[in-house]
């Protein structure tokens, strides 16, 4: 939505706002890598709560007499307006750039029904560029960013391993490397993010990081929601996360990697865990006369997919 007064029929102004959330690297407890965003406590929450107290400031002082705050989940192209705001520049990953943040904040938007004037290209970010450099293209490991600023969804790990609520392409599988939410390659090489601030306090790191994934396959769908309660995780949902980290444990195989995805091809309740957990093994796993027998048994699987993946993963050992 292009215009503000679609959401709030007396918005008038959209007032844009970044907050920066850059951190080291993040990985689970044994490996497994999860976008940086997401390694704290959900930013949906976080920025929500510090745009409903700036609203209310704003009332108090009776600049405004409503408002309506988004946060990312919106039907706003935030990513433009904030670019026309002056907060970054978009970049040829198609997110947008911050000199001192780099790629690293978060977008957050007031809907104002009063008229302000806009800022426009006099905030200094309007001067800055990617200038010749394509590292972000040069890195993408699924060849996603198919030109500066067009990126294919399907082939994006970030898309993949979050909004993806079906299996995973399998010519996208060992592209995920230790990928296990998210992806953020792009933004790692990018030279605007060498001098970002060390912010991981400000989100802390949420418990269901510091697991690994062993766990996580074996969380039951009752205790999933608790569990990754206040972490941005909860997006994959319980399958999907499962679903991951079995591709991952495909990958890089763990002692005591191979039992847990024996469990989770003959019992687990959800067919898209099953079929990861038969690519895992015949990947990863492949070697062991048990496996193949396990693997066997699972081309009888009720459900057609997981049969197909098991047959796949038989052929592979």
């Amino acid at each position: 939505i292009l215009d503000p007064a679609t959401i709030l029929p007396e918005g008038k102004t959209l007032l844009c706002v970044g907050l920066g959330h850059s951190r080291p690297a993040t990985r689970t407890s044994d490996g497994a890598r999860v976008a940086r965003y997401a390694a704290g406590v959900d930013y949906h929450n976080h920025l929500g709560r510090r745009l409903l107290k700036l609203a209310r400031r704003l009332e108090a002082e009776g600049l405004i007499s409503r408002s309506r705050k988004i946060v990312d989940a919106g039907p706003l192209l935030e990513r433009s307006h904030a670019a026309e705001a002056g907060i970054g520049f978009e970049s040829k990953a198609a997110n947008l750039l911050h000199p001192k943040f780099g790629p690293w904040f978060f977008l957050g938007e007031l809907i104002l029904d009063v008229d302000l004037a806009p800022t426009g290209p006099s905030n200094p970010t309007g001067a800055a560029s990617c200038g010749t450099c394509t590292a972000c293209l040069d890195i993408c490991p699924t060849d996603a960013i198919l030109e500066p600023g067009v990126v294919d969804a399907r082939r994006c790990l970030s898309y993949q391993t979050i909004e993806n609520r079906g299996p995973i392409p399998e010519e996208l599988r060992e592209d995920m490397d230790a990928w296990v939410f998210g992806c953020d390659l792009c933004s790692e090489v990018c030279p605007w993010e060498r001098h970002a601030p060390d912010l991981a306090s400000r989100f802390g790191t949420h418990r269901a990081v510091e697991s690994d994934l062993v766990t996580w396959i074996e969380t039951p769908a009752e205790t999933f929601a608790e569990d990754f309660r206040g972490s941005p995780l909860q997006r994959a949902r319980r399958e999907g996360l499962a679903r991951n980290a079995a591709i991952v444990l495909g990958n890089h195989p763990q002692d005591g990697a191979r039992s847990v995805l024996l469990r989770a091809l003959s019992l687990d309740p959800a067919e898209l865990v099953r079929g990861a957990a038969a690519w895992a093994l015949g990947r990863g796993y492949g070697q062991d006369e048990g496996t193949r027998d396990a693997l066997e048994a699972a081309t009888s699987d009720p459900s057609p997919e997981v049969r197909d993946e098991a047959r796949r993963a038989r052929g592979q050992c």
